[in-house]
């Protein structure tokens, strides 16, 4: 006869493993997972941002339904004349994505035939396609920036807004990739 009580018996196991067991659960999945939503949060709130094109108003350059990578801009005097920016029109009261053209202080002449002089000089803009009948003569104020559309016969942008300046602080970032459709992925110029 057999006296051990243990025998037949399954051994349970002791709190202290059921511990074990729940830190490294935690450790080795739940933190990671949060620490990856943290990175990821701060990087779209000071680095990086994903912008969807909504309209033609930046054909051929951008297409609907591109998606872009944008990058933060934190000092607008690295804005160079031809970047695609992102920035928020009071007016509208929405994000825009557009061409700058005018950059502080610049003295900006639209003809009828949408030829664009800067300073007493045209640019030449290869990327405009579709040039419309609207002129105007904007003079840039210190600290603002005129933008506008490559689709420029299907644009809404300064040469109709009331308040054709958008100012410094307005500016969110520079699209700088596309990331989708696939087959159209790199640099945006």
């Amino acid at each position: 006869m057999n006296n051990d009580f243990t025998e037949g018996y399954e051994e349970i196991e002791s709190p202290k493993v059921d511990e074990n067991k729940s830190m490294k659960f935690f450790t080795e999945w739940i933190l990671p997972i949060l620490l990856a939503l943290i990175i990821a949060g701060l990087i779209n709130k000071f680095l990086v941002f994903k912008v969807l094109i909504p309209s033609e108003s930046m054909l051929p350059t951008l297409k609907v339904g591109d998606q872009l990578f944008v990058t933060k801009i934190y000092n607008t005097e690295k804005i160079e004349r031809g970047d695609i920016v992102v920035f928020y029109s009071k007016e509208l009261g929405d994000l825009l994505i557009k061409r700058v053209i005018g950059l502080p202080g610049d003295e900006i002449n639209i003809d009828d035939t949408g030829s664009v002089v800067v300073n007493g000089s045209k640019i030449e803009e290869t990327y405009v396609k579709h040039p419309d009948g609207h002129s105007g003569n904007f003079n840039v104020p210190n600290d603002k920036f005129l933008f506008l559309g490559d689709n420029r016969a299907n644009s809404k942008d300064s040469r109709l807004w009331k308040d054709p300046y958008i100012d410094k602080s307005e500016i969110k970032g520079k699209a700088q990739v596309r990331v989708y459709p696939f087959d159209r992925v790199g640099m945006v110029r």
